[in-house]
């Protein structure tokens, strides 16, 4: 984990390449032995998987690289772009899955070598759980969500394969006709995958449409210049967005009397410090303006324009 940590964030994006090559093998060897279409759904997406790897560890690189004259604000939307293009192959292959469920159900098979197949695939989910587990503590770590979504979507993977292996292991006790059950399974898989496809792909969106922070954010940064600010510091028009691991905060810092630039200045200097303390990662825009008439306030206003 320190090792990881060292090497960055893209250190985990190859790890998910890795971790998704060798469950894909696993995953295809069991439906060679099995012949099932619900093990080949699972294999499918291991295959989602590596694409949505290399994807974000492209967009990884891209998000890392220093603001420059023509992108002021950094390259951190590229997260975005990673998560809900993976988002969108979560979706399609969800959409592969039924479609060949529905080819088996039309076209029964019967099946083999049922619980070599499934033990296959349960070390391809213990070896997706692992990752997924290092990879939700890398994206923590480095707040990243392109690693979020590709630890969300292996753990997604490890739900899926664990439910198949339940329900294909009910195969073994039951008569060879009650393997129609198969591709019944497979489309169940399915519905959850597309949930979780819907999911990175509207909180994708949010981030390209500078959507505002978490409201329980919003609040402790409201909280945070209230409490640095002091009697008569007042905020208004705070606004927030984020734009990968980066948080963009602006508001207006209102000063009461004749207070003298230079302290308005300390004052807002010490704010941006709390501020910075509380969410390293930020980019703080303040504005400074008087309060109206010099009067004392009798409250602190908060617009927040999400």
């Amino acid at each position: 984990m320190k090792r990881l940590k060292r090497n960055g964030p893209t250190a985990y994006a190859v790890l998910s390449i890795v971790a998704s090559l060798l469950t894909m093998g696993l995953k295809f060897s069991a439906y060679a032995l099995t012949d099932s279409v619900s093990i080949l759904s699972d294999a499918a997406e291991g295959g989602i998987n590596l694409l949505a790897g290399i994807i974000a560890l492209s967009a990884l690189r891209v998000a890392m690289l220093p603001a420059d004259e023509h992108h002021a604000f950094g390259h951190g939307k590229a997260e975005y772009l990673s998560s809900g293009a993976e988002g969108l192959l979560i979706v399609l292959a969800a959409a592969g899955i039924i479609f060949a469920s529905v080819q088996r159900f039309l076209h029964p098979l019967q099946l083999s070598n049922i619980g070599l197949g499934l033990g296959l695939a349960l070390v391809a989910s213990v070896l997706n759980f692992v990752t997924a587990r290092i990879m939700l503590r890398g994206a923590e770590h480095f707040d990243s969500i392109t690693l979020e979504a590709d630890a969300r979507h292996l753990l997604t993977d490890v739900w899926t394969s664990v439910g198949l292996v339940l329900g294909l292991g009910v195969l073994l006790l039951v008569p060879p006709r009650w393997h129609i059950l198969d591709p019944v399974i497979a489309v169940v898989m399915a519905s959850n995958i597309l949930h979780s496809g819907y999911t990175l792909i509207r909180r994708s969106l949010q981030g390209l449409m500078d959507h505002a922070l978490p409201d329980e954010e919003v609040r402790e940064i409201a909280g945070i210049i209230e409490g640095t600010g002091g009697p008569g510091v007042g905020f208004h028009d705070l606004r927030t967005r984020k734009s990968g691991a980066c948080r963009h905060i602006d508001f207006h810092l209102l000063f009461e009397g004749e207070i003298s630039l230079r302290d308005a200045h300390e004052m807002s200097t010490k704010v941006e410090q709390a501020l910075l303390f509380r969410f390293p990662s930020s980019h703080i825009s303040v504005h400074l303006e008087p309060w109206e008439g010099g009067s004392r306030p009798r409250g602190r206003q908060v617009c927040l324009k999400v």
